[in-house]
C-alpha cells in the first residue's frame, strides 16, 4: 500500500466524512447513535484533534459480568482511534462493553493533521506500543484479558504482540475485519517485494518508501514480517479464539483469501457467502451492519444473533435504501 495511496484515501475520507457526518453526541442515559458510514469519525477528529470517540477510552469503565473483558479496537493504515471506529465504538458501548482504542504508529513529533495518520511505523514497533496499551487497559479495568477487534493492518499487527511478545496470556478473542494474514497483495506488493529481495534492493526500498510507510513494506506478501507471522504452520497463537471476517470485493487484501487461513480455534467468514447483496470492500467492512453482526457474535458466541442481509454500499458500508 503506497504512501501516496494512503494519503489519497485520508484526503478522500476527510471530504466524504465532512459531507456526510456530524459529531456523534448522546446522553449517558440513552443509547448512542451508531453511524452506518465508515468516514463518520472524521468529523470527530476534526472537532477534537487527537481525542477519543465518545464512549471509548473511559478509564473508569468496569466490565460487567455479562461482558467481563474490555474490547480494544485496532485501526488500519492511515487511520486512528477516531477515524476508523465511528460505528464500532457506539455499537459496542450500547451492547454493554468497555471500549478502548489506541492510535499507534503515527509519525513521532508530527503536528495535526499529520499526527492523525497512524499505522505507518514498522509493525514490530507498533506491536510493542500496542502491548503497553493492553497493560494500561487491564490495569484500569481489573480484567484478566481483553478481546481485540482489528481492521486492515489492525488485524495483523496485534498478533505479533499475541504470538511473540507474551500477549496470548492476555487476549481471549481476536476478531479481524478484512484480515491479511498472508499479506496485502494490492499494487503488485508481492512482486515488488520479491524483486527487491532478489536484486539486493531491500535497503534502498527501506530508505525511500519505508521512510514514508514502513508498515506498508511489512504487510507485503513475502515480507520478513509476514513470513515470521506465519512460521510454525500458521499465524495463530494457542489459547486465543480467532474470527476472520472477509469480503470478496477487498481491493487491498488481494486475494481476499489471504485473510482466511485455516487453523485451530479459528472461524472464517466471507460476508457474501451469507448475503450476496453485500458490496462491502475494504473500508466498508469497518461500518457494515452485516460485518458488525458477525463481530458481535464472535465476541459473545453464547448469545448469537442473525446477521442481516441487505444491499451494502462500498467505501462507506452504508445500507442502501
Amino acid at each position: 500500500m503506497r504512501p501516496s495511496f494512503v494519503a489519497a484515501i485520508f484526503l478522500a475520507a476527510v471530504t466524504i466524512g465532512t459531507a456526510f457526518a456530524a459529531p456523534v453526541v448522546a446522553s449517558a442515559e440513552e443509547p448512542m447513535p451508531v453511524p452506518q458510514n465508515f468516514y463518520a469519525g472524521i468529523a470527530e477528529e476534526m472537532a477534537d484533534p487527537g481525542g477519543s470517540l465518545p464512549g471509548s477510552n473511559d478509564w473508569t469503565c468496569k466490565p460487567s459480568a455479562a461482558h467481563p473483558r474490555p474490547v480494544i479496537l485496532v485501526h488500519g493504515t492511515g487511520a486512528n482511534r477516531q477515524t476508523n471506529w465511528a460505528t464500532y465504538v457506539p455499537l459496542l458501548k450500547n451492547n454493554g462493553y468497555c471500549v478502548f482504542a489506541p492510535t499507534y504508529g503515527a509519525r513521532s513529533g508530527a503536528s495535526w493533521p499529520g499526527s492523525a495518520v497512524g499505522g505507518l511505523a514498522p509493525l514490530e514497533e507498533s506491536a510493542h506500543q500496542f502491548g503497553e496499551f493492553v497493560d494500561e487497559v487491564l490495569a484500569a479495568t481489573g480484567a484478566d484479558k481483553v478481546d481485540i477487534v482489528g481492521h486492515s493492518q489492525g488485524t495483523l499487527m496485534p498478533n505479533y504482540y499475541v504470538k511473540f511478545l507474551g500477549g496470548a496470556a492476555k487476549v481471549d478473542k481476536y476478531v479481524s475485519l478484512a484480515p491479511l494474514w498472508l499479506g496485502a497483495g494490492a499494487f503488485w506488493a508481492e512482486e515488488i517485494t520479491a524483486f527487491a529481495r532478489e536484486h539486493g534492493l531491500k535497503p534502498l526500498q527501506e530508505q525511500t518508501f519505508g521512510q514514508l510507510c514502513a508498515a506498508c513494506l511489512d504487510m507485503a506478501p513475502g515480507s520478513e514480517f509476514v513470513d515470521k507471522m506465519n512460521e510454525g504452520g500458521g499465524p495463530y497463537a494457542p489459547g486465543v479464539s480467532y474470527t476472520n471476517i472477509a469480503t470478496r470485493y477487498d481491493e487491498l487484501v488481494v486475494p481476499y483469501t489471504s485473510g482466511l487461513v485455516p487453523g485451530p480455534n479459528t472461524v472464517n467468514i466471507v460476508v457474501q457467502d451469507q448475503c450476496l447483496q453485500d458490496y462491502s470492500e475494504h473500508a466498508a467492512m469497518g461500518a457494515s451492519p452485516i460485518a458488525a453482526a458477525h463481530v458481535l457474535n464472535a465476541l459473545d458466541p453464547q448469545h448469537q444473533r442473525p446477521a442481516p442481509c441487505m444491499p451494502i454500499a462500498p467505501l462507506t458500508g452504508t445500507p442502501i435504501g
